[in-house]
């Protein structure tokens, strides 16, 4: 008796550390509808070995956030990712922040890029998965990704350096980075937001999500041109 009471003790703060994490801001956005998959708006989730992202068309989302019209002119699409404030600010990385970033709760940040081109040529070392999302889902995306954003007396923006690579800056983001809540588990909040089967709690590396999207893609029957036309 006195052995379990001792183990729920020990499983009892891990047990609420995944609560905390499930329910951590930025929210899941609520969306009634099951992913469709032949949308005719075509979204990416971009993998870099350690860190997912969504790339998304940015005169849409220029339409909610205006001010992103005049940091990111003329450019077709916007890579959009979430992190952890030091960690992903810093050139280099040690083992300490590492650590710092994984196990204590810190302030995040929203990294965003200028993406000129393909999106397959402007990251040929990292992998792609393509989505076609319906104007319902993708609207559902924007809120999520929109509501990752700090913003100033509820306005602006909160502008921080510029990012890590190409035309590319941070802003202040919303929640806390930690172990429970990382930038992949971001990415899967976002596939969730658009009605997607992922269950976000332990979707905490890059691999499991890019995994995900491969069994969907093939259960869905995407066409291999990714024209957003569902193939027959």
């Amino acid at each position: 008796v006195v052995s379990q009471s001792l183990a729920m003790k020990n499983v009892f703060p891990i047990i609420i550390f995944i609560i905390v994490g499930c329910s951590a801001k930025p929210y899941i956005f609520s969306y009634t509808e099951e992913f469709g998959g032949s949308g005719r708006n075509k979204v990416y989730v971009v993998s870099h070995g350690w860190h997912t992202g969504f790339v998304i068309p940015a005169p849409e989302i220029q339409k909610v956030i205006p001010e992103l019209k005049q940091r990111f002119r003329n450019t077709p699409y916007i890579e959009f990712g979430w992190g952890d404030k030091g960690f992903y600010q810093e050139k280099k990385t040690t083992l300490g922040l590492t650590i710092s970033a994984i196990l204590w709760p810190t302030d995040s940040v929203m990294h965003l890029v200028a993406v000129p081109k393909k999106v397959d040529a402007y990251f040929p070392n990292s992998e792609v998965a393509s989505l076609c999302l319906s104007d319902g889902e993708l609207s559902s995306l924007i809120g999520f990704i929109s509501s990752s954003f700090y913003m100033e007396n509820n306005r602006n923006l909160l502008k921080l350096q510029k990012g890590i690579y190409g035309d590319s800056q941070f802003y202040k983001g919303v929640g806390d980075f930690h172990l429970m809540n990382t930038c992949n588990k971001w990415t899967a909040k976002g596939l969730k937001s658009i009605g997607m089967g992922i269950s976000p709690t332990f979707k905490l590396t890059a691999g499991s999500i890019m995994n995900y999207l491969a069994k969907l893609n093939s259960a869905q029957r995407i066409d291999s041109a990714q024209t957003c036309k569902r193939s027959v």
